[in-house]
Protein backbone atom coordinates (compact mmCIF):
# COMPACT_ATOMS: atom_id res chain seq x y z
CA UNK A 1 0.00 0.00 0.00
CA UNK A 2 1.48 3.35 -1.03
CA UNK A 3 1.80 6.41 1.20
CA UNK A 4 -0.63 8.22 -1.03
CA UNK A 5 -3.25 5.50 -0.64
CA UNK A 6 -6.20 5.41 1.74
CA UNK A 7 -4.10 3.98 4.57
CA UNK A 8 -1.67 6.86 4.41
CA UNK A 9 -4.47 9.37 4.50
CA UNK A 10 -5.99 7.74 7.58
CA UNK A 11 -2.66 7.83 9.35
CA UNK A 12 -2.16 11.51 8.62
CA UNK A 13 -5.70 12.30 9.69
CA UNK A 14 -5.22 10.46 12.98
CA UNK A 15 -2.03 12.38 13.66
CA UNK A 16 -3.70 15.70 12.86
CA UNK A 17 -6.68 14.84 15.09
CA UNK A 18 -4.36 13.94 17.97
CA UNK A 19 -2.39 17.16 17.52
CA UNK A 20 -5.59 19.25 17.39
CA UNK A 21 -6.97 17.46 20.45
CA UNK A 22 -3.73 18.00 22.34
CA UNK A 23 -3.75 21.69 21.40
CA UNK A 24 -7.33 22.08 22.63
CA UNK A 25 -6.51 20.32 25.88
CA UNK A 26 -3.50 22.59 26.41
CA UNK A 27 -5.62 25.65 25.63
CA UNK A 28 -8.27 24.55 28.13
CA UNK A 29 -5.63 23.79 30.75
CA UNK A 30 -3.97 27.18 30.20
CA UNK A 31 -7.38 28.91 30.41
CA UNK A 32 -8.26 27.09 33.65
CA UNK A 33 -4.90 27.98 35.21
CA UNK A 34 -5.33 31.59 34.04
CA UNK A 35 -8.75 31.76 35.68
CA UNK A 36 -7.35 30.18 38.83
CA UNK A 37 -4.46 32.64 39.15
CA UNK A 38 -6.66 35.61 38.32
CA UNK A 39 -9.15 34.51 40.99
CA UNK A 40 -6.32 33.98 43.45
CA UNK A 41 -4.95 37.46 42.69
CA UNK A 42 -8.39 39.04 43.05
CA UNK A 43 -8.96 37.25 46.37
CA UNK A 44 -5.58 38.42 47.65
CA UNK A 45 -6.26 42.03 46.67
CA UNK A 46 -9.73 41.79 48.22
CA UNK A 47 -8.30 40.58 51.53
CA UNK A 48 -5.55 43.23 51.55
CA UNK A 49 -8.01 46.02 50.76
CA UNK A 50 -10.61 45.14 53.35
CA UNK A 51 -8.17 44.16 56.05
CA UNK A 52 -6.50 47.56 55.59
CA UNK A 53 -9.90 49.25 55.70
CA UNK A 54 -10.86 47.37 58.86
CA UNK A 55 -13.76 45.44 57.26
CA UNK A 56 -13.27 42.51 59.59
CA UNK A 57 -13.21 44.66 62.70
CA UNK A 58 -10.55 46.10 64.90
CA UNK A 59 -7.46 44.05 65.52
CA UNK A 60 -6.07 43.64 68.99
CA UNK A 61 -3.13 45.95 69.49
CA UNK A 62 0.03 44.67 71.05
CA UNK A 63 1.59 47.59 72.91
CA UNK A 64 5.34 47.00 73.27
CA UNK A 65 6.53 48.07 76.71
CA UNK A 66 5.87 51.31 78.53
CA UNK A 67 4.32 53.89 76.26
CA UNK A 68 2.18 57.00 75.81
CA UNK A 69 -1.35 56.18 74.73
CA UNK A 70 -2.87 58.36 72.01
CA UNK A 71 -6.60 58.86 71.38
CA UNK A 72 -7.82 61.24 68.69
CA UNK A 73 -10.94 63.39 68.60
CA UNK A 74 -11.29 64.75 65.07
CA UNK A 75 -14.15 66.62 63.45
CA UNK A 76 -17.64 67.55 64.55
CA UNK A 77 -18.75 65.82 67.75
CA UNK A 78 -21.92 63.91 66.89
CA UNK A 79 -23.60 60.63 67.72
CA UNK A 80 -23.17 59.18 64.22
CA UNK A 81 -19.63 60.34 63.46
CA UNK A 82 -16.07 59.30 64.24
CA UNK A 83 -16.03 61.85 67.10
CA UNK A 84 -18.99 60.32 68.91
CA UNK A 85 -18.80 59.62 72.63
CA UNK A 86 -19.06 55.89 71.87
CA UNK A 87 -15.99 55.95 69.61
CA UNK A 88 -13.84 58.26 71.73
CA UNK A 89 -14.73 56.65 75.06
CA UNK A 90 -13.94 53.17 73.72
CA UNK A 91 -10.44 54.35 72.79
CA UNK A 92 -9.95 56.01 76.18
CA UNK A 93 -11.04 52.89 78.05
CA UNK A 94 -8.60 50.72 76.09
CA UNK A 95 -5.79 53.20 76.71
CA UNK A 96 -6.33 53.35 80.47
CA UNK A 97 -6.86 49.60 80.72
CA UNK A 98 -3.39 48.78 79.34
CA UNK A 99 -0.97 48.34 82.23
CA UNK A 100 1.89 49.65 80.06
CA UNK A 101 0.24 53.04 79.59
CA UNK A 102 2.25 55.72 81.36
CA UNK A 103 -0.04 58.55 80.31
CA UNK A 104 -2.82 59.31 77.84
CA UNK A 105 -2.83 62.09 75.26
CA UNK A 106 -6.17 63.15 73.79
CA UNK A 107 -5.39 64.93 70.53
CA UNK A 108 -8.26 67.30 69.71
CA UNK A 109 -9.05 68.97 66.41
CA UNK A 110 -12.75 69.82 66.59
CA UNK A 111 -15.00 72.86 66.09
CA UNK A 112 -17.51 71.42 68.57
CA UNK A 113 -20.85 69.76 68.08
CA UNK A 114 -23.37 68.01 70.29
CA UNK A 115 -23.27 69.18 73.93
CA UNK A 116 -24.64 65.80 74.98
CA UNK A 117 -21.87 63.82 73.25
CA UNK A 118 -19.21 66.22 74.54
CA UNK A 119 -20.63 65.90 78.06
CA UNK A 120 -20.49 62.12 77.91
CA UNK A 121 -16.83 62.20 76.89
CA UNK A 122 -16.05 64.71 79.66
CA UNK A 123 -17.78 62.50 82.22
CA UNK A 124 -15.91 59.40 81.04
CA UNK A 125 -12.54 61.16 81.24
CA UNK A 126 -13.24 62.19 84.83
CA UNK A 127 -14.35 58.65 85.70
CA UNK A 128 -11.25 57.06 84.17
CA UNK A 129 -8.92 59.54 85.85
CA UNK A 130 -10.51 58.71 89.22
CA UNK A 131 -10.27 54.97 88.51
CA UNK A 132 -6.62 55.23 87.39
CA UNK A 133 -5.16 58.04 89.52
CA UNK A 134 -1.59 57.20 88.52
CA UNK A 135 -2.27 57.65 84.80
CA UNK A 136 -2.51 61.32 83.75
CA UNK A 137 -4.52 62.50 80.76
CA UNK A 138 -3.38 65.50 78.75
CA UNK A 139 -5.25 67.27 75.95
CA UNK A 140 -3.19 68.42 72.97
CA UNK A 141 -4.98 70.89 70.73
CA UNK A 142 -4.00 71.10 67.09
CA UNK A 143 -5.82 73.53 64.74
CA UNK A 144 -9.04 74.15 66.64
CA UNK A 145 -10.66 73.20 69.93
CA UNK A 146 -13.87 75.18 70.15
CA UNK A 147 -17.22 74.87 71.89
CA UNK A 148 -17.88 71.13 72.48
CA UNK A 149 -14.23 70.38 71.73
CA UNK A 150 -13.18 72.55 74.65
CA UNK A 151 -15.97 71.06 76.77
CA UNK A 152 -14.07 67.77 76.39
CA UNK A 153 -10.60 69.28 76.87
CA UNK A 154 -11.61 70.90 80.17
CA UNK A 155 -11.58 67.44 81.81
CA UNK A 156 -7.86 66.91 81.12
CA UNK A 157 -5.13 67.30 83.75
CA UNK A 158 -3.38 69.82 81.50
CA UNK A 159 -4.06 71.35 78.09
CA UNK A 160 -1.30 71.92 75.54
CA UNK A 161 -1.68 74.10 72.45
CA UNK A 162 0.15 75.47 69.46
CA UNK A 163 0.65 79.23 69.32
CA UNK A 164 -1.76 79.46 66.39
CA UNK A 165 -4.37 77.01 67.70
CA UNK A 166 -7.92 78.35 68.00
CA UNK A 167 -9.33 77.77 71.47
CA UNK A 168 -12.53 78.64 73.30
CA UNK A 169 -15.97 79.56 71.95
CA UNK A 170 -17.49 78.78 75.34
CA UNK A 171 -21.08 79.37 74.42
CA UNK A 172 -24.14 77.78 72.85
CA UNK A 173 -26.02 78.71 69.72
CA UNK A 174 -29.21 77.77 67.94
CA UNK A 175 -29.37 78.86 64.32
CA UNK A 176 -31.73 78.53 61.40
CA UNK A 177 -33.54 80.49 58.71
CA UNK A 178 -36.89 82.22 58.42
CA UNK A 179 -38.72 82.18 55.10
CA UNK A 180 -41.96 83.97 55.97
CA UNK A 181 -41.09 87.07 53.91
CA UNK A 182 -40.17 84.94 50.91
CA UNK A 183 -43.49 83.10 51.07
CA UNK A 184 -45.40 86.37 51.20
CA UNK A 185 -43.62 87.67 48.10
CA UNK A 186 -44.28 84.44 46.24
CA UNK A 187 -47.91 84.39 47.32
CA UNK A 188 -47.45 81.04 49.05
CA UNK A 189 -49.57 80.24 52.09
CA UNK A 190 -48.03 78.11 54.83
CA UNK A 191 -50.50 75.50 56.12
CA UNK A 192 -49.25 73.94 59.33
CA UNK A 193 -51.58 71.79 61.41
CA UNK A 194 -50.45 70.72 64.88
CA UNK A 195 -51.82 69.00 67.96
CA UNK A 196 -50.18 70.99 70.74
CA UNK A 197 -49.67 74.76 70.81
CA UNK A 198 -45.88 74.51 70.45
CA UNK A 199 -45.54 71.51 68.14
CA UNK A 200 -44.48 73.87 65.35
CA UNK A 201 -41.74 75.29 67.57
CA UNK A 202 -39.39 77.53 65.52
CA UNK A 203 -40.89 76.38 62.22
CA UNK A 204 -38.86 78.26 59.56
CA UNK A 205 -41.97 79.06 57.51
CA UNK A 206 -43.90 80.59 60.41
CA UNK A 207 -43.29 83.80 62.40
CA UNK A 208 -41.37 83.34 65.66
CA UNK A 209 -43.72 83.72 68.63
CA UNK A 210 -42.32 85.71 71.59
CA UNK A 211 -43.00 82.93 74.09
CA UNK A 212 -41.21 80.39 71.88
CA UNK A 213 -38.22 82.71 71.47
CA UNK A 214 -38.07 83.13 75.26
CA UNK A 215 -38.23 79.35 75.76
CA UNK A 216 -35.41 78.78 73.26
CA UNK A 217 -33.27 81.43 74.97
CA UNK A 218 -33.89 79.81 78.36
CA UNK A 219 -32.68 76.46 77.00
CA UNK A 220 -29.54 78.09 75.59
CA UNK A 221 -28.87 79.81 78.92
CA UNK A 222 -29.25 76.52 80.81
CA UNK A 223 -26.78 74.69 78.56
CA UNK A 224 -24.38 77.64 78.68
CA UNK A 225 -24.47 77.57 82.49
CA UNK A 226 -23.66 73.84 82.40
CA UNK A 227 -20.75 74.55 80.04
CA UNK A 228 -19.37 77.27 82.32
CA UNK A 229 -19.63 74.98 85.35
CA UNK A 230 -17.71 72.20 83.57
CA UNK A 231 -14.93 74.60 82.52
CA UNK A 232 -14.61 76.09 86.00
CA UNK A 233 -14.54 72.64 87.59
CA UNK A 234 -11.87 71.44 85.15
CA UNK A 235 -9.65 74.53 85.12
CA UNK A 236 -10.14 75.73 88.70
CA UNK A 237 -8.08 78.71 89.78
CA UNK A 238 -6.03 78.58 86.58
CA UNK A 239 -8.76 80.63 84.89
CA UNK A 240 -8.24 84.37 84.88
CA UNK A 241 -11.05 86.65 86.10
CA UNK A 242 -12.09 87.81 82.66
CA UNK A 243 -15.84 87.85 81.81
CA UNK A 244 -15.01 87.59 78.10
CA UNK A 245 -13.85 83.99 78.62
CA UNK A 246 -17.45 82.76 78.67
CA UNK A 247 -18.77 85.16 76.03
CA UNK A 248 -18.33 82.78 73.10
CA UNK A 249 -15.14 84.41 71.83
CA UNK A 250 -12.34 82.28 70.45
CA UNK A 251 -8.65 82.86 71.20
CA UNK A 252 -5.27 81.93 69.80
CA UNK A 253 -3.33 79.24 71.61
CA UNK A 254 -0.87 81.77 72.98
CA UNK A 255 -3.63 84.00 74.32
CA UNK A 256 -5.51 81.00 75.74
CA UNK A 257 -2.50 80.26 77.97
CA UNK A 258 -2.60 83.81 79.31
CA UNK A 259 -6.31 83.45 80.09
CA UNK A 260 -5.84 80.10 81.82
CA UNK A 261 -7.79 78.17 79.20
CA UNK A 262 -4.61 76.21 78.38
CA UNK A 263 -1.41 75.45 80.27
CA UNK A 264 1.52 75.45 77.86
CA UNK A 265 2.74 75.03 74.31
CA UNK A 266 3.24 71.46 73.21
CA UNK A 267 2.59 68.70 70.68
CA UNK A 268 1.80 65.02 71.07
CA UNK A 269 5.47 64.14 70.62
CA UNK A 270 6.78 66.75 73.07
CA UNK A 271 4.23 65.83 75.74
CA UNK A 272 5.06 62.13 75.36
CA UNK A 273 8.79 62.80 75.49
CA UNK A 274 9.07 65.57 78.07
CA UNK A 275 5.95 65.33 80.28
CA UNK A 276 4.93 61.67 80.33
CA UNK A 277 8.53 60.48 79.80
CA UNK A 278 7.44 57.70 77.46
CA UNK A 279 8.50 58.56 73.93
CA UNK A 280 6.94 55.45 72.39
CA UNK A 281 3.40 56.42 71.25
CA UNK A 282 0.67 53.82 70.72
CA UNK A 283 -2.57 54.86 68.99
CA UNK A 284 -5.72 53.56 70.71
CA UNK A 285 -8.16 55.52 68.57
CA UNK A 286 -11.10 53.33 67.62
CA UNK A 287 -11.47 53.41 63.83
CA UNK A 288 -14.92 52.62 62.52
CA UNK A 289 -14.61 50.03 59.76
CA UNK A 290 -16.37 50.20 56.41
CA UNK A 291 -18.98 47.57 57.24
CA UNK A 292 -19.97 49.31 60.47
CA UNK A 293 -20.07 52.71 58.78
CA UNK A 294 -22.31 51.49 55.95
CA UNK A 295 -24.61 49.62 58.34
CA UNK A 296 -24.87 52.58 60.70
CA UNK A 297 -25.59 55.10 57.95
CA UNK A 298 -28.11 52.82 56.24
CA UNK A 299 -29.79 51.90 59.51
CA UNK A 300 -29.95 55.50 60.74
CA UNK A 301 -31.40 56.73 57.46
CA UNK A 302 -34.01 53.96 57.41
CA UNK A 303 -35.04 54.62 61.00
CA UNK A 304 -35.30 58.38 60.46
CA UNK A 305 -37.47 57.81 57.39
CA UNK A 306 -39.71 55.40 59.29
CA UNK A 307 -40.13 57.79 62.23
CA UNK A 308 -40.87 60.67 59.88
CA UNK A 309 -43.53 58.66 58.08
CA UNK A 310 -45.19 57.55 61.32
CA UNK A 311 -45.05 60.78 63.30
CA UNK A 312 -44.64 63.47 60.68
CA UNK A 313 -41.48 64.57 62.48
CA UNK A 314 -38.88 66.72 60.78
CA UNK A 315 -35.21 67.40 61.41
CA UNK A 316 -34.57 70.24 63.91
CA UNK A 317 -34.35 73.57 62.14
CA UNK A 318 -31.84 74.94 64.64
CA UNK A 319 -29.28 72.47 66.05
CA UNK A 320 -27.57 73.37 69.32
CA UNK A 321 -23.81 73.82 69.17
Amino acid sequence: MSEGGPGGSNWERDVLEKLATSALVEQRRARYWGIFFKSLTFLYLFLVLFLAAGWFGAREMAAPGKHTALVELNGVISADGSASSEQVNAGLKAAFKDSNTMGVVLRINSPGGSPVQAGEINDEIRRLRAEHPDVPLYAVIEDVCASGGYYVAAAADRIFVNRASLVGSIGVLMDGFGFTGVLDKLGVERRLLTAGDNKGFLDPFSPVLPRQRAHAQAMLNDIHAQFIEVVKRGRGNRLKADPEIFSGLIWTGERSIELGLADALGSVESVAREVIKAENIVDYTLRENIAERVAKRFGAASMETLIAVITGARAPASPLR
